[in-house]
């Protein structure tokens, strides 16, 4: 996995979380989080789009691996995918937008581009 941040949790704990955050971007387009995990979280969808641009049946079969619903990974590999063709990288945007009252965690949005 991209990254060495642990993110105080169990690898197992970690991926999942991850997954499912990765799935959530690409299924709205954009998520409300720390910074750290959309640091990690970006790292993780800039690979799933650049797997989804490529034709052959093992990036796709990557994607549908990784993303944990069928129909999010179909959006990634048929329309996110083709859409960023032409562009090579930096297809996530953080926004940082302050802190956290309870715990002043710093926050972002992360969204595509």
């Amino acid at each position: 996995m991209p990254g060495t941040r642990k993110l105080g949790r169990t690898s197992d704990h970690r991926k999942a979380m991850l997954r499912a955050m990765v799935t959530f971007l690409f299924e709205t387009g954009k998520i409300e989080t720390t910074a750290t995990r959309a640091k990690e979280v970006r790292a993780m969808a800039e690979k799933m789009v650049t797997l989804g641009k490529r034709e052959d049946l093992h990036a796709k079969r990557q994607v549908y691996g990784f993303i944990t619903k069928e129909s999010v990974a179909k959006k990634v590999i048929d329309e996110i995918g083709p859409k960023y063709a032409d562009r090579e990288g930096g297809y996530t945007r953080i926004i940082k937008t302050g802190v956290r009252r309870g715990d002043a965690a710093e926050m972002a949005i992360i969204e595509l581009v």
